[in-house]
């Protein structure tokens, strides 16, 4: 199969739609029919009567063969005299809408399958509006399997006008061609009789071509620091807009400090310049602090830097997506902490209505407000896909579970300021002569976190310490009054608990957190919170039938008779520590040697 030529147009293109729309037969037609397939690798392709299977030359894992659907994302590389190509054969089930959003994410126009039986689908909806959002606005629609619908002009025009009317909506411009993988028809060579206009290779040859934008402003991600020796000092990326030349005065975002270039270095001696779309190495003319993920952008006309954005979210995990909680934000060569602060709504995809949302599930698409660790360098998803998409990344899997694309930074990211305090956390500290620190207490209702912590705080009174207990039942009588017991409300209880036990702990105090906190990545995100403060996770350890036992509140009891959901430990899960602190089995030590042990632990930390 030949590769892409370099002498000729580059197209990538993306061929998307619901599952058995026959996406891989007709990209192993089209490979076919353009003569590219070599003769071997023909023979290969052979079904159980000797009849070319032209699926299996894109479906390339095992799995998709058996079980004839396609589940990764397959890339194939073919030229014509007019052009080169890169198609993404990506999956049409619903369970693999995420591999199609890859596929999305670098191509320039988009092939989209229905099947003439089945018309327009949800998923057909779906994979139209991630195009639309991830700005691959020109469409091709296949209206596929024609043979099988007789070859029916009056199908035909029914499908092409409702999805045309989808598309007007979104933004998308879209083409129909009526065709059939399994004959060829209109894929290569024309077929179908009352159709005439072109074939799909014809459109495909036709369509615009993205090209790189050298007459735009620079924008370079730094994608490196290279020290080879003590006397250079180099920085590494590609270039995504603009041009650079040694002289140019360039300026670092988020930091806006501002510096100028001194060479570009290359293995046959420095280059005069480079361009959007090259791979450079540079040398400033100061040594200033960057490193990867800042932009080095043109001093005139840099990058805006926020850490508060709206951005649309497609969320990919099984996991919903839970507002409070913690992920991974990577944008460019930038990688922060982040959180969905707001779902202000998700899209139903076959109405485009807006829909009120406490969270998003798989395959949801969401307009959400989403909060920063720090600031970073961006421009609008609309303006420059390379610096206004992002993915969200969980903490504790490190799998990608959500894309999205930036639409502008809130207002309030630009006029909200720390305010400096003379008064320090250590100043405090000094005052009450005591190392502040944060105990977060985590078990089961039941378990005998608020016991054996009333113990620990007793204690530390006697000995005159200042101290402060956030117990979970007081903070859902002030604080979390307006939460209730869903995830997402569970991880936002804890969130605002981490938030006051900090201040407690800055203004010095040894805090005391008793929640049952189910969720590592929300006591992960606790402990991060704290920064440098001394925080100790205590796992008060009860097996379920101990805690069951306890309890004199008949909540388990409720719980199991389904009048209590969402209840931890009986319909909802609890995630144990895997490494605590503090690992407290209560079925088999006293509470007060619990509080002796915890203790003893406080006091190696913060002497």
């Amino acid at each position: 199969m030949s590769a892409p030529s370099p002498q000729r147009d580059l197209l990538r293109f993306i061929t998307c739609g619901s599952v058995d729309d026959g996406k891989s037969t007709l990209i192993g037609r089209l490979l076919h029919d353009l003569g590219v397939v070599p003769e071997d690798q023909l023979a290969t392709i052979l079904d159980a009567d000797g009849r070319p299977d032209f699926s299996r030359l894109v479906d390339g894992l095992l799995a998709e063969r058996e079980q004839g659907i396609t589940i990764d994302v397959a890339y194939r590389y073919f030229s014509t005299a007019k052009r080169s190509f890169i198609v993404a054969d990506t999956p049409g089930h619903e369970q693999y809408t995420r591999n199609m959003a890859t596929g999305a994410s670098t191509a320039d126009a988009a092939v989209i399958l229905v099947d003439a039986r089945k018309g327009v689908l949800t998923q057909t909806r779906r994979h139209a509006h991630i195009l639309a959002l991830m700005a691959v606005k020109r469409v091709i629609l296949a209206v596929t399997k024609m043979d099988l619908a007789d070859w029916s002009a009056e199908v035909f025009a029914r499908i092409a006008t409702e999805f045309d009317t989808y598309a007007r909506q979104i933004g998308l411009e879209a083409q129909a061609i009526p065709l059939s993988g399994a004959t060829g028809d209109n894929v290569v060579g024309r077929g179908g009789g009352w159709f005439d206009g072109p074939t799909l290779i014809e459109a495909l040859e036709a369509l615009p071509v993205a090209t790189a934008a050298p007459d735009r402003a620079l924008r370079l991600p730094v994608q490196g620091v290279v020290r080879p020796n003590q006397d250079l000092r180099a920085y590494t990326g590609l270039i995504a807009s603009g041009a650079v030349r040694p002289g140019d005065a360039v300026r670092v975002v988020p930091s806006g400090v501002v510096s100028q270039v001194a060479r570009l270095l290359a293995p046959k001696g420095d280059r005069e310049a480079a361009i959007a779309g090259q791979a450079v190495m540079l040398t400033l003319t100061d040594e200033i602090d960057l490193s990867r993920g800042d932009v080095l952008c043109a001093a005139s006309d840099p990058l805006e830097a926020a850490d508060q954005f709206e951005a649309t979210v497609i969320w990919m995990d099984e996991a919903a997506l839970l507002p409070g909680r913690q992920y991974d934000l990577k944008l460019g060569t930038r990688t922060v902490s982040a959180s969905v602060t707001d779902i202000r709504h998700k899209v139903n995809v076959n109405t485009l209505e807006a829909l009120a949302a406490r969270t998003l599930e798989l395959n949801d698409i969401g307009v959400c407000r989403l909060s920063l660790g720090a600031d970073i360098a961006f421009a609008p998803y609309e303006v420059d896909r390379q610096l206004g998409g992002f993915i969200l990344i969980d903490r504790i899997s490190q799998a990608t579970v959500g894309a999205g694309m930036i639409r502008f930074a809130l207002r309030r990211a630009h006029n909200i300021h720390r305010q400096s305090i003379k008064v320090d956390r250590a100043r405090r500290a000094a005052l009450k002569q005591q190392t502040p620190a944060v105990l977060w207490f985590t078990g089961l209702s039941g378990s005998g976190k608020s016991t054996i912590a009333n113990l620990v705080e007793e204690q530390l009174a006697a000995e005159g310490r200042h101290t402060y207990l956030i117990d979970g039942d007081n903070l859902r009588h002030g604080l979390s009054r307006d939460l209730g017991f869903t995830d997402a409300d569970r991880v936002e209880n804890i969130r605002r608990a981490a938030e006051a036990a900090k201040m407690m702990a800055d203004a010095g105090l040894i805090v005391l957190v008793c929640l049952i906190s189910p969720f590592r990545a929300e006591r992960a995100m606790a402990r991060e919170m704290m920064g440098d403060i001394a925080f100790l996770e205590v796992f008060v350890d009860a097996p379920l039938a101990v805690a069951e036992a306890r309890d004199v509140k008949g909540l388990y009891a409720k719980a199991r008779r389904g009048e209590l959901t969402n209840f931890t430990g009986i319909d909802s899960p609890y995630e144990a520590p895997e490494s605590a602190d503090a690992h407290i089995q209560t079925s088999k030590r006293s509470a007060p040697e619990a509080a002796e042990l915890i203790l003893n632990v406080l006091r190696k930390t913060t002497p």
